[in-house]
């Protein structure tokens, strides 16, 4: 009998040195399990960044544009999260979620710009 059990069930392992599941099943139940987040913290903000970003791609079909406040929380929008923040020269922090930013111009008046750069894949 081996010495080596497989991480997710116990069951003794036959085969290579290096094999640490007894089959595909083991190994996906363990990495769902082990990658899977027990409050879905992780998850649903991924999902707002995504959001967030296909909400100013469509309103920002050209690359650069004004839009109101309540039209971008009208789609859902929420400045809450944001992959990262762009400062310039004159202090002005534009925020983005991945390629696209926004910077608060008036209270409620927005310019969503492209990060060209990061859109064409740097």
């Amino acid at each position: 009998m081996s010495d080596r059990l497989c991480l997710e069930c116990g069951e003794s392992l036959l085969g290579r040195s290096d094999k640490k599941f007894c089959g595909d099943q083991c190994r996906n139940a363990f990495n769902n399990r082990l990658n899977s987040d027990s409050n879905n913290l992780v998850r649903n903000i991924n999902n707002q960044l995504r959001k967030n970003r296909r909400i100013m791609t469509e309103l920002n079909p050209d690359g650069k544009c004004k839009v109101q406040k309540e039209k971008l929380l009208a789609k859902g929008f929420s400045f809450k999260y944001f992959t990262h923040t762009y400062t310039t020269q004159k202090g002005t922090i534009y925020y983005f979620s991945y390629d696209q930013g926004y910077l608060q111009v008036e209270d409620d008046l927005f310019v969503l710009v492209v990060d060209k750069k990061l859109a064409e894949g740097i």
